[in-house]
């Protein structure tokens, strides 16, 4: 038997039998259908966000931390385009999103009607695909193609943009297993000769790196455990990506640190000295290169990438390996080991003695001071204080990004949401409010700066009415802290706007919305306050005030190659400690 129902009972009967447990939306006149029928079910939470483009942030906070696909809602004309940012931040990341729109009735289409958009061409380049729905019968099916297309492959954004009299119309539901996914079946197994190819290079290489991204995270639990097996048995250093934080464990034996524009001094010299660069899941972009033509010279480069698209874009490599990374990972072992497990020990000796060396640089050296906290020393006891608990970190946009990148340790993958791509100032908090959705008995963390805070500052209300005890750790500067370090190194130190004369007082911010406030200033307090933050059971934000006009080094300046850092004073470089090596 056939099952009739509306275009909006099958929406959120596609949710369930998808598994979906939380949507993030706001209402609007377009969807209010959806939203009747999600009032009158219990099986999928709704997240009632303060405005649309949190209401992605969120759904990729949740994706991010689970694995599993963000859903969102929004309504038509403004409320899809508010959702832009986080559509493209969602594409450059590669998280899987499905996103509901509303739409004006099919027949007022183009006419300029109230709250129309042409959404489906407004998003087409920020999604990975997306659909405009004119036939009732046809939604259940491209509900759940959207989910095949938002997980297949690189993953990433999808956009279902429904017209109002389709959500009111009857039509047949088509359960998952009889939805048509056959048209898009990306790659996922590597051919044996690509993976011999592969070995080889392993097998004589005397100056290897692992060049590894989110790809791996986003690859499941167990490329990141076999990519700590390869790693760990051949003995090879690695470096990670902003994106790919935790997905091999920063104690871990092999780990070089992160790699790129505020990469460590070690790693950028290993990627430009390596004679083998193996990439695993990261896509050479310009954060990482540095300048493309003088990008790690010396190297054979493969790259791995479920993305045909992403291999030969912006560096040309030696062996491209088009699969999944969990696939071609334990391909690479079981030919890694029938073949004797074979390394250039001896050299590889070598390589890690050169390593020991630029690590003695130690590049994220700071002068400390007893009187006014460093922003530096604030991560460094967030660490000490919360490494061991359940504890998931997102972060805004900035300084305090990179950072928290240098600073905090990640043992695991799936504990780390950031902006890398896109660079989105305002992500972080209601991303937090996704993961805790999530993980409501785990700690969250948003470290923050206060000018990228500020830009989704009205999520306080999500998390007081949810009772989301996400805390908001801002290290306040009063600055535009990455626009100010620019200006002053790279404009002649003009600070052109990169500072605010009118900032609010956290603490009573906090306190209007019904949450805790608590002020630091002082390093000797710091440690209690983190403590008093943590143990609060519910929504807090910490104004952490921070030195001014600190600079984040290691720092590799635009149109420089990786082996051109400006460091710090404090670190001891070879020719005298500091200035540019």
């Amino acid at each position: 038997m056939t099952r009739q129902m509306t275009g909006a009972k099958m929406v959120v009967q596609a949710l369930k039998d998808q598994g979906v447990d939380t949507i993030f939306g706001y209402p609007g006149g377009a969807v209010l259908p959806i939203y009747d029928e999600i009032f009158q079910q219990n099986d999928i939470k709704h997240v009632l966000v303060r405005h649309e483009q949190a209401a992605i942030h969120a759904a990729e906070g949740y994706a991010r931390s689970t694995g599993k696909v963000g859903v969102a809602l929004v309504t038509s004309g403004p409320g899809a385009t508010n959702a832009v940012t986080g559509l493209t931040d969602a594409l450059l990341d590669s998280i899987p999103l499905v996103v509901f729109s509303g739409q004006v009735a099919t027949f007022m289409i183009g006419t300029d009607g109230f709250q129309e958009a042409d959404t489906v061409g407004i998003t087409r380049p920020c999604t990975k695909h997306n659909w405009l729905i004119k036939d009732t019968d046809k939604l259940a099916d491209t509900v759940h193609q959207a989910f095949h297309v938002a997980t297949s492959g690189r993953p990433g954004p999808v956009l279902i943009d429904l017209p109002k009299d389709v959500q009111f119309a009857q039509g047949e539901y088509v359960p998952p297993q009889k939805a048509k996914k056959s048209y898009y079946q990306p790659k996922v197994k590597a051919s044996i000769e690509e993976i011999t190819d592969l070995v080889a290079l392993i097998e004589k290489a005397e100056r290897p790196l692992f060049y590894t991204g989110g790809g791996v995270i986003n690859s499941g639990p167990a490329a990141s455990q076999l990519l700590r097996e390869l790693v760990d048995t051949t003995g090879f250093p690695i470096t990670t990506t902003l994106m790919g934080l935790g997905s091999y464990p920063a104690s871990g034996k092999g780990w070089l640190g992160m790699p790129g524009m505020h990469g460590l001094y070690e790693a950028n010299m290993a990627m430009h000295d390596c004679d083998l660069m193996i990439n695993v899941g990261a896509r050479f972009d310009d954060r990482i290169t540095g300048l493309v033509s003088a990008f790690s010279p010396g190297s054979t480069k493969v790259h791995i990438d479920i993305d045909p698209s992403s291999v030969n874009k912006i560096i040309r490599v030696d062996l491209p390996i088009i699969g999944d990374v969990g696939h071609v990972l334990e391909d690479v072992l079981k030919v890694w080991k029938s073949r004797g497990r074979k390394t250039k020990s001896a050299a590889l000796k070598q390589w890690w003695a050169q390593i020991e060396t630029w690590k003695d640089i130690r590049c994220l050296n700071y002068t400390n001071s007893q009187t006014v906290i460093k922003p530096q020393y604030a991560l460094e006891r967030l660490q000490a204080l919360t490494g061991g608990m359940d504890r998931y970190i997102t972060t805004e946009v900035g300084q305090h990004q990179m950072w928290a990148a240098q600073y905090l340790g990640f043992e695991a993958p799936n504990r780390w949401m950031t902006s890398g791509g896109l660079g989105t100032m305002g992500y972080g908090f209601p991303a937090s409010i996704g993961v805790q959705m999530a993980h409501p008995e785990s700690l969250v963390i948003n470290v923050a700066g206060e000018a990228s805070w500020l830009m989704n500052m009205q999520e306080m209300g999500t998390a007081m009415q949810y009772r989301l005890p996400v805390k908001q750790f801002i290290l306040n500067n009063e600055r535009l802290g990455m626009v100010r370090q620019w200006q002053e190194l790279l404009h002649g130190e003009r600070y052109s706007s990169s500072w605010s004369e009118s900032l609010p007082d956290f603490v009573k911010l906090a306190e209007a919305f019904g949450a805790k406030g608590i002020l630091c200033s002082d390093p000797k307090d710091l440690d209690d306050a983190i403590m008093e933050m943590i143990k609060y059971d519910g929504p807090v934000i910490f104004d952490c005030l921070v030195e001014k006009h600190e600079n984040c080094f290691p720092m590799i300046p635009s149109g420089k190659p990786h082996n051109e850092m400006l460091l710090s004073a404090e670190a001891e470089a070879f020719e005298g400690g500091g200035a540019l090596v």
